[in-house]
């Protein structure tokens, strides 16, 4: 679904459901597979006797009753969904009961990423150095090595990497600009010299380009898509003897962007700075809305290296707080 495509709403609610989409989307948020979900609820209710302006408890409750083989995190989903538009339609002047927090199943431990070692990256980015060509992949072997060069030098998300245009790449400045990230915002990035100089010699591989072309073209001129890149990441870690737990266990190519964080808060802490003052440098570099989502690296910084939070606090006092139990 492109960025200006809309979904299509039908039941008694839909122009509702239209104007809660077009304000997500004003506020910043891509909101696609949010309002293909809601659709989703769109349909039920297209079938269901909805009185015209209300949304009632026994019609929401009807539709997020847990689904048979539904994982507790879809019915989250669903959930979580119908709460924003029944908040929504509070604002508007409208009734409609709000499900309550405690209505779908209970949160267990959040995941935590698997944050490989320096050696882990070593042996991963030289693996990836020695890829070879392929009839599908032909260009593979001049690719890869800066895709992940960028995910663990920058912390880029996958999904932005494969998405940089040429005209997104200032090789001259050494600045690249993530167009619409995760939050619906641009930012600039300026990689580490030796990196600007890597792209600078990929880039003359491949001469003039279009300002639109991907600056990591597919076979075809697109865009690779994440599926091939994870299952080459999955190659590579075989390759390497670095143990893979299983489906959504990792390491994912994810866990790169948490490692990149991870490791710069480690050579920060061992060039004797203050770990909390460089959030924010840490949360601008990553794309973060907030501090909070970085924090959580100071965490699992100390959880990694106890040394850091004794030595760490003892300089700059209780910058790394104990976790509360939940």
């Amino acid at each position: 679904m492109s960025a200006d495509e809309k979904v299509q709403f039908h039941s008694v609610l839909g122009p509702l459901m239209g104007r809660f989409v077009e304000e997500k989307r004003a506020c910043g948020y891509r909101y696609r597979s949010s309002a293909r979900l809601l659709a989703c609820f769109d349909r039920f209710l297209f079938n269901e006797a909805v009185p015209p302006e209300e949304l009632p408890k026994s019609i929401t409750q009807k539709w997020l009753a847990k689904q048979p083989h539904e994982t507790a995190a879809t019915q989250q989903s669903r959930i979580s969904i119908v709460r924003q538009f029944t908040e929504f339609m509070c604002r508007q002047g409208y009734r409609a009961d709000v499900p309550d927090r405690s209505l779908g199943p209970k949160r267990t431990a959040s995941f935590s990423p698997r944050i490989l070692t320096h050696t882990e990256v070593e042996q991963l980015l030289s693996a990836i150095d020695q890829l070879a060509p392929t009839a599908r992949s032909p260009m593979r072997h001049l690719i890869m090595p800066e895709v992940f060069r960028l995910l663990y030098g920058c912390g880029f998300r996958l999904s932005e990497v494969l998405r940089l245009r040429v005209a997104d790449v200032d090789l001259e400045r050494g600045v690249l600009t993530v167009r619409q990230g995760k939050f619906g915002k641009d930012r600039l990035v300026p990689p580490a010299l030796p990196l600007v100089l890597r792209l600078q010699s990929y880039a003359a591989r491949f001469g003039t380009r279009p300002p639109n072309a991907y600056f990591f073209p597919s076979y075809h001129g697109g865009p690779w898509s994440i599926r091939t890149v994870y299952h080459l990441f999955r190659e590579l870690l075989l390759k390497c003897g670095i143990p893979h737990a299983g489906r959504s266990n990792g390491p994912r190519v994810h866990d790169v962007r948490h490692t990149f964080a991870v490791h710069s808060l480690l050579r920060w802490y061992r060039e004797g700075a203050d770990l909390d003052a460089k959030l924010p440098v840490l949360a601008t570099y990553l794309g973060h809305q907030s501090l909070a989502g970085t924090r959580h690296y100071l965490h699992l910084t100390a959880e990694l290296f106890p040394e850091v939070t004794v030595r760490t606090n003892a300089a700059f006092g209780d910058v790394i707080p104990q976790r509360v139990a939940s």
